[in-house]
């Protein structure tokens, strides 16, 4: 951070892995209060959960591990309680987490691609629902949408699922830009590189 700034109080979901755990810690390696949000940090993810409290540690950041599961409402409610509770405000929402299926699109059942909606399109909505009306009392905030490169054109076969779940997000994220924008809480869609 650079002299003068304020540290953000910012959470990431999908934080257990990829570019949430990524993100949430080069974050809080710069200054930052940082709710790393994964589902079960007392059971399959307790490992993660013990390595970031480790780096926080370890290297003298805030990193803090927040139980989110984003497709339990109640999860959801409860992690973000928490993290008000805790920090008293919310500066900064990523939206990480997600899920991606790779198979021929027929392949797929209604069922199975609506799970796949509901991880990548539905959660956001689910933290936008919990996190919004605090945030809009504070008259700023940023939602950061972390996107797919799929949406903007490179679309290999075998991902069409996934490709149109993160569709749907970008759509949710613009229509978001425009009604937000009234309380000061900008928007902006990130689009990463692919990732192994």
């Amino acid at each position: 951070m650079t002299e003068g700034s304020q540290s953000q109080v910012i959470v990431v979901t999908g934080a257990s892995s990829g570019f949430g755990e990524m993100t949430a810690y080069a974050l809080a390696d710069a200054g930052h209060i940082v709710y790393a949000s994964m589902r079960g940090i007392n059971s399959h993810n307790a490992t993660k959960a013990k390595a970031a409290k480790a780096y926080a540690s370890k290297n003298d950041v805030d990193l803090r591990v927040v139980e989110i599961d984003v497709v339990d409402d109640a999860s959801v409610a409860s992690g973000i309680d928490q993290l008000f509770d805790e920090a008293g405000r919310l500066d900064v929402i990523v939206h990480n987490a997600g899920h991606m299926s790779f198979g021929p699109a027929e392949a797929f059942t209604p069922e199975q691609l609506a799970q796949l909606y509901d991880i990548n399109v539905l959660s956001t909505q689910r933290l936008m629902r919990a996190a919004l009306p605090r945030m809009r009392a504070q008259g700023q905030g940023l939602i950061v949408w972390v996107s797919s490169s799929s949406v903007r054109g490179g679309t290999p076969p075998f991902l069409s699922p996934y490709f149109a779940a993160k569709a749907g997000m970008d759509s949710l994220a613009v229509s978001y830009a425009s009604e937000l924008a009234r309380w000061g809480i900008e928007t902006a869609i990130m689009v990463p590189r692919p990732m192994p």
